[in-house]
C-alpha cells in the first residue's frame, strides 16, 4: 500500500501576495487554483496543475495558521515559529487590516453586534464584496473596537501602537471606531452622496477639535466619546440667535466683510439668519443621543441643501464659514470666542468636505 506525500522543508517562510490576496478575499483553495491557472502561472514558472494545487494548498495552511497572529500583531514580532522579514511582517499586517470602502460605508454608524453581522449576506450583495471577506473585515472592525474603547488619548495613535497599522489606515479605523460610538446616522437616503472618505474625514476633524483625548491625552475620557461638558457648553453658543441685537451685528459684520467678494451675495444677505440659526442649533441639540446620531442629517437638511438651492459654489462657502466664524471676536456682548471657534472649526471641515454632488 502506497501513498503520496507532499512535503515543504525550508526556513523563510514564503508568502505569496498573490495567493494571500486570494486567500484574504475569501476564495477556496479550488477558486484560488482556478484564478491562478487564469492568470497564467503555469506558462510563467513551466509547472504542472499538481503542483500549483499543492503550492496552494501549502500557502492557506500557512496563512490559516498565521491568522490568529494576525489578530494581535505585535505577537506575529514577537514569535520564532515562521521566520517571516520584518518588511513581509508588515504587508501581511496591513493587508490584512485593509478593508473595502463600500463595506465600511454600509457598515458606518451601525452597532458592530452579533445583528449586524447576520446582514452580512445583504451587505455582500450589495457591495460585491464576498462573504468571507465581509466576515473576515467585520470581524477586524470589532476586534479594533474593542480593543480601544477604553483607552485614553488619541484613537488613532492607540489603534497605530496596538495593531502595527500605517497611519493612514489607523485614522481609518479610528473613524469606524468613532461612527460605532456616538452612532451616526449614516443610511439616510440625502447621505447617499457621501462617502466613506467623507464621513473619515469628518471623524477626523471632530475628534481633533472636539474630543478631550486629542487636547488633553492625559483625560478620563477616551478619545472616541463626545465630551458631555463639551457638549454641554455649547448650548451657551445659543444667545449668537437668541439674542436679536447680536444676531443682527453678527449678520451686519459678515455681509460687510463679504460683499463684492461672493457670488451669492444677496442670497445670504436673505438667508443669513436660517443659516446662521441652522449652524449654532446643530450645536446645541448634541447633548441629545437622537440629536448626535442626526448630525450629518442636519448639516444636509439646514446647511448643504439651501446652500445647494441657492448655487453657492464650494468657494463661497468657504468664505461664508471663514468670516462668519471669524465675526464674533467683534460683538462686545459675546464671551465664548474660544468655544465658538473650536466648535466651527470641526463644522467647517466637515461641510466643505461633505459639500459635492
Amino acid at each position: 500500500m502506497s501513498s503520496d506525500l507532499d512535503v515543504f522543508v525550508g526556513n523563510t517562510t514564503l508568502i505569496d501576495e498573490e495567493v494571500y490576496r486570494l486567500w484574504l478575499d475569501g476564495h477556496s483553495v479550488a477558486e484560488a487554483v482556478a484564478r491562478r491557472l487564469r492568470g497564467g502561472v503555469l506558462e510563467r514558472e513551466g509547472t504542472s496543475v499538481a503542483v500549483l494545487q499543492s503550492d496552494t494548498r501549502d500557502h492557506y495552511r500557512t496563512f490559516q495558521m498565521l491568522e490568529r497572529l494576525l489578530h494581535a500583531p505585535p505577537r506575529l514580532l514577537q514569535q520564532l515559529l515562521f521566520q517571516i522579514p520584518p518588511e513581509r511582517q508588515a504587508l501581511l499586517v496591513q493587508r490584512y487590516y485593509a478593508f473595502d470602502e463600500a463595506l465600511a460605508r454600509e457598515l458606518l454608524g451601525k452597532k458592530l453586534s452579533k445583528g449586524t453581522k447576520k446582514e452580512l449576506d445583504e451587505v455582500s450583495a450589495r457591495t460585491g464584496v464576498g462573504i468571507r471577506s465581509c466576515r473576515r473585515q467585520f470581524d477586524n472592525f470589532k476586534r479594533v473596537f474593542k480593543a480601544v474603547e477604553e483607552l485614553r488619548g488619541p484613537l488613532a495613535e492607540n489603534i497605530q501602537q496596538l495593531f502595527l497599522l500605517p497611519p493612514p489606515l489607523a485614522r481609518d479605523y479610528a473613524a469606524i471606531v468613532f461612527f460605532a460610538n456616538s452612532r451616526f446616522e449614516t443610511g439616510k437616503r440625502r447621505l447617499q452622496f457621501l462617502s466613506f472618505a467623507d464621513f473619515a474625514a469628518c471623524a477626523q476633524s471632530m475628534m481633533g477639535h472636539w474630543s478631550q483625548g486629542a487636547l488633553a491625552p492625559e483625560a478620563a475620557e477616551p478619545d472616541g466619546d463626545l465630551p458631555k461638558s463639551f457638549l454641554q457648553d455649547l448650548k451657551e453658543l445659543k444667545v449668537l440667535v437668541t439674542d436679536k441685537d447680536l444676531l443682527d451685528q453678527h449678520k451686519s459684520l459678515v455681509c460687510s466683510a463679504l460683499r463684492g467678494k461672493i457670488s451669492v451675495y444677496n442670497e445670504l444677505e436673505a438667508s443669513f439668519k436660517a443659516l446662521s440659526r441652522a449652524l449654532v442649533n446643530v450645536g446645541g441639540k448634541l447633548t441629545h443621543a437622537r440629536d448626535v446620531r442626526d448630525f450629518f442629517v442636519d448639516l444636509v437638511e439646514k446647511v448643504i441643501e439651501p446652500c445647494r438651492s441657492d448655487k453657492w459654489s464650494p468657494g463661497d462657502l468657504r468664505l461664508f464659514l471663514t468670516h462668519y466664524t471669524a465675526a464674533p471676536r467683534n460683538l462686545p456682548g459675546f464671551r465664548h470666542q474660544a468655544l465658538w471657534e473650536r466648535y466651527m472649526a470641526a463644522i467647517t471641515a466637515c461641510l466643505l468636505r461633505m459639500y459635492h454632488d
